[in-house]
């Protein structure tokens, strides 16, 4: 059941919606989610524009709040102009609603991602993420803003930018998908903003529960259960998680993982809104190293670590408050997250001696967004906020004779972030054109001190900056359900913790080290013409300059990286062919990633830049709830370094999933091949060698609702 449903026909002027994000006070150690964001989507009986139509006309939308597991309708594809307090206008922007696809067993991102082109998955033997956009560096999705319900959940959102933990995908709603420059709103980072927005508790009956266990190849079992419901003015939910398998590597690949969140609602379908959200997380996983090309073509299931070790450890907690205006919405938040990261790598195989590494990350983070509609009939927007985000983390490097045990301590680091923005955005209307500028500010402050041991070397910096960023958005609708939209942003990426202060004693910093610096812009077109049919393509160019790597044993700015092309995107409902009235289809659908990238002067692409990313399939639905999805991915050769010394060839990989409910019964089978035509193939090759992707496997399972 949807929290609150508005239904909006908007003929000669755009839509706004009130609706999430979030205030909190938060006192605790545990969880993170939230789910507050809106979304749009055409009703099915929707008439159809027609070629007499002259003006421009606004696409009848459904505007949903997050939704319960209990609720099947799927959002999208676009996101609404104004949501909540956000500003979506004159944006790229994609709706990923795991509503539309059978049950995904586990992370399988490459099927969750289906529909999302300009994202390249880096995939790997671990439980861990790797997501790319555009020819940025897909490791942990460092170049990407990831965030759960509105609220950064990498370990530190510029020191250490990675994203070891993501909620599972069994309580998503949906992921939005705001495209290069619209990330301003959250942030500076190129590669745009990848938003979980996760369920929120249903409110059509007092208890609910839903149990999903699906069982595959190598012992591997993911059971998600959860409980939902709503009693007077309180609602809940909550899940717990389990994920277990050996994995399809010789040695070392097994994988356990545990996570539970609980979610309370106060008044969660009234004008004021409160969510408290608890969550833990844990997960440990072997490494079984990577492979020379010479060892993948031997035998690509080989172990080569057969004893490094990670664990990840996340507690957090949200309090999130919403509040309705007469003319807008204010929202509020505050989170508390204890993130532990940890990692056993022995030296050489076999010699006995490992390297254990520990790191910290305990974050206190404040936010307020406010959105005021003014003007004649309040046909403008004004959004502003602030953010206040502090990071403490102690990072501890230590040697031992076996994995986590030390007897000897290496290196110390201790190393802080404090973080205050503050952006304001307004959408100005006139008629059927809109213009969107925007202000963003970053404060920054990083502090970084690593003490060696042995022998005793003391390295530190402290960097504070402020750094004005401007952007601009326009959108024109046109006929038919059309709209042409253009985005410019600034933005910029701050060292890392590693480059502030090289973490190795041999390493050293060239200069003074600049922050890199990037501007992009997207030029597009979308459109729903008619009944079934969902289009959108646009072409980008961005530019990235100063960028920080290491050349050698130098940490240095390493110059300017050019990134340009295009992004193409069709989805058709092959059933209105036959006068299909959409309560079953048959979605055909393709979208492409066609990219070109160079690094200036030398005229090489970049690493993790492949020429083209194409992706298409088929899903059926009825109103049965019968789900069947033939998905496939196709991705063009490309290269692990800038060197072009870690070819990974081109490849393609095909997925068949379906979920049947058993008729009269609360039951549903669940079953899928995965890597349905056995390729073999990987893609990811770091500088510890190739890791492998599982070659063909399956699963089988159930869903029971009760």
């Amino acid at each position: 059941m949807r929290m609150r449903l508005t239904l909006i026909f908007s003929l000669s002027q755009t839509m706004t919606t009130s609706s999430s994000l979030t205030r909190i006070v938060c006192l605790g150690l545990l969880a993170a989610p939230l789910a507050s964001l809106t979304a749009q989507t055409t009703p099915e009986n929707a008439a159809p524009a027609t070629s007499e139509e002259t003006a421009p006309v606004q696409l009848p939308a459904f505007i949903v709040e997050a939704e319960s597991e209990a609720d099947s309708t799927v959002q999208g594809p676009f996101l609404p102009d104004v949501q909540g307090v956000k500003i979506n206008a004159g944006k790229k922007t994609s709706v990923l609603d795991l509503d539309a696809l059978p049950a995904i067993s586990g992370s399988n991102y490459r099927q969750a991602l289906a529909q999302a082109p300009g994202l390249v998955l880096s995939e790997e033997t671990t439980p861990l993420i790797s997501i790319g956009y555009r020819g940025l560096d897909a490791h942990r999705a460092q170049f990407i803003q990831v965030l759960a319900d509105g609220i950064p959940i990498h370990a530190d959102q510029f020191g250490y930018p990675e994203a070891y933990y993501s909620p599972p995908l069994e309580t998503i709603d949906r992921i939005e998908f705001l495209r290069g420059g619209a990330a301003l709103m959250y942030g500076p980072q190129p590669g745009g903003a990848l938003n979980f927005i996760t369920h929120r508790p249903r409110t059509d009956r007092e208890f609910s529960v839903r149990t999903e266990h699906t069982f595959g190849e190598d012992n591997t079992w993911n059971a998600f259960t959860s409980f939902d419901g709503t009693t007077g003015r309180v609602g809940y939910y909550g899940y717990y998680d389990h994920r277990t398998t050996d994995g399809f590597r010789a040695s070392n690949s097994d994988v356990e993982l545990d996570a539970w969140s609980v979610k309370l609602a106060l008044d969660a379908t009234g004008p004021s809104r409160w969510f408290l959200t608890l969550e833990s997380y844990q997960e440990e996983h072997g490494e079984p190293g990577g492979l020379t090309p010479a060892q993948y073509a031997a035998n690509r299931d080989q172990t080569t670590k057969p004893n490094d070790r990670f664990e990840l450890e996340r507690d957090a907690v949200t309090l999130i408050w919403e509040r309705d205006l007469e003319a807008g919405q204010f929202t509020a938040r505050a989170w508390a997250v204890d993130y532990t990261r940890a990692s056993a790598r022995e030296t050489a195989a076999n010699s006995g001696v490992f390297s254990n590494e520990e790191q910290n990350f305990h974050t206190f983070g404040l936010e307020g967004r406010y959105r005021r509609d003014w003007g004649s009939e309040q046909q403008h927007v004004l959004s502003a906020g602030t953010q206040l985000f502090y990071t403490d983390s102690p990072r501890s490097d230590d040697t031992g004779p076996s994995a986590f045990n030390n007897t000897a301590v290496a290196r110390r680091s201790d190393r802080e972030t404090l973080y205050a923005p503050v952006f304001v955005e307004n959408l100005f209307r006139f008629g059927a054109l809109s213009v969107t500028p925007g202000f963003r500010l970053e404060n920054y402050r990083q502090t970084v001190n690593t003490r060696t041991f042995g022998p005793a070397l003391t390295r530190e910096r402290e960097e504070t900056d402020h750094v004005p960023l401007f952007g601009l958005g326009v959108a024109y609708d046109l006929p038919r359900q059309s709209q042409v939209y253009f985005n410019l942003s600034q933005g910029y990426r701050p060292p890392l913790f590693t480059e502030a202060v090289p973490n190795n004693p041999g390493q050293t910093i060239a200069g003074d080290l600049a922050e890199g610096k990037f501007w992009q812009t997207d030029l597009g077109y979308r459109s729903q013409p008619v009944a079934g049919l969902i289009l959108d393509a646009s072409i980008f160019y961005m530019e990235f300059s100063d960028k920080i790597g290491t050349v050698g044993t130098v940490v240095q700015n390493i110059g300017e990286v050019d990134y340009r092309g295009a992004e193409l995107s069709a989805q058709y409902d092959l059933l209105r062919l036959a006068g299909g009235d959409g309560a079953t289809q048959l979605n055909l659908y393709a979208n492409a990633l066609l990219l070109d990238a160079e690094v200036q002067g030398t005229g090489r692409s970049p690493a993790h830049a492949p020429d083209h990313v194409v992706r298409t399939g088929l899903i059926y639905t009825d109103a049965a709830r019968r789900k069947i999805a033939l998905t496939g991915t196709f991705a063009d050769n490309t290269s692990g370094d800038d060197a072009g010394t870690r070819e990974i060839p081109a490849y393609m990989v095909w997925d068949l999933t379906a979920e049947i409910p058993v008729t009269g019964t609360p039951v549903t089978l669940i079953a899928g091949i995965n890597n349905l035509l056995n390729e073999d193939y990987f893609s990811r090759f770091r500088s510890d060698g190739i890791d492998p992707a599982p070659e063909r496997n399956y699963y089988v399972g159930f869903r029971a609702e009760f």
